[in-house]
């Protein structure tokens, strides 16, 4: 089987960044780490560990800071702590999950190799680094433990996988759209400037970003509601707002579907 890598890295705003692509018969993913002020936020993958080694090695890191627990944002952890001896950190909800071998579908460890166990440390609500304090924002939706970082001396946030793409088309199976609506409503009330994500890395407008984002979420579930209200049955729901169909829901066999989104919100909406 022939996958394609590639990595590239730049500086922004005094952010270094690394991006790491793969590339499979048709589907082409990626995933950014971030340094700054001695901070790694999120790791990259196990598949991209042999591209991410010189830009860890190049950087001047003293903790490792995670947004989640998925296997592209950890896949290096127990490298940096191993070999370059750093203290990693994240939200406690899935650090005992991190500490065993990892259990995910095969595409994925195509993709992203097999994660090696790591040993995080809880994270707290705030850190700091030599010249910043920084808060941690608890944005689940996308993860259970998802996490974002805001840098208050700067206004860096790194939203890890909160925004992505601003049209979102197809989410995991237990991502949850109404719990991203209250991510992303929360994120957008604190002070910030510059946005980097995980996946479309640097968001030149960030605020606006998220917010069309946002609006975006709030006006699928308003169709979304309504269409279930007039009764119509949640499969056609989900051909009528999405007709294309992805390479991704093929290939993860069904872990990635648009069909995850209309039902996350039904299922939220009939608790009500």
């Amino acid at each position: 089987m022939f996958v394609k890598k590639d990595f590239k890295q730049q500086t922004i705003n005094d952010v270094a960044i690394g991006n790491g692509t793969v590339a499979f018969q048709g589907v082409k993913l990626n995933v950014h780490c971030f340094v700054v002020d001695g901070v790694l936020i999120d790791t990259g993958a196990k598949s991209l560990e042999k591209e991410f080694k010189p830009f860890f090695k190049q950087q001047d890191i003293d903790q490792v800071v995670l947004t989640h627990f998925h296997e592209d944002h950890t896949g290096c952890a127990a490298f940096l702590q191993k070999e370059l001896q750093l203290p990693v950190y994240m939200n406690d909800t899935m650090r005992d999950y991190c500490a065993l071998k990892p259990d995910y579908p095969m595409y994925r460890k195509l993709f992203w190799g097999k994660r090696s166990p790591f040993h995080a440390k809880v994270i707290g609500s705030s850190f700091s680094s030599p010249n910043a304090t920084w808060d941690v924002i608890e944005t689940p939706g996308h993860a259970i433990d998802h996490v974002a970082f805001l840098n208050r001396q700067t206004g860096q946030l790194f939203t890890g996988d909160l925004y992505c793409q601003e049209k979102t088309k197809v989410v995991l199976r237990e991502e949850s759209i109404p719990t991203i609506i209250d991510s992303l409503t929360k994120v957008v009330t604190y002070d910030f400037e510059d946005v980097f994500c995980s996946h479309a890395g640097y968001l030149a407008d960030g605020r606006a970003a998220l917010k069309r984002k946002l609006d975006y979420l709030e006006q699928l579930q308003g169709k979304t509601i309504k269409l279930y209200e007039d009764g119509m049955p949640p499969s056609r729901i989900g051909n009528t707002l999405f007709p294309k169909k992805y390479p991704i829901t093929r290939f993860s066999l069904g872990e990635w579907d648009s069909s995850h989104i209309i039902n996350s919100i039904i299922q939220e909406h009939t608790k009500n």
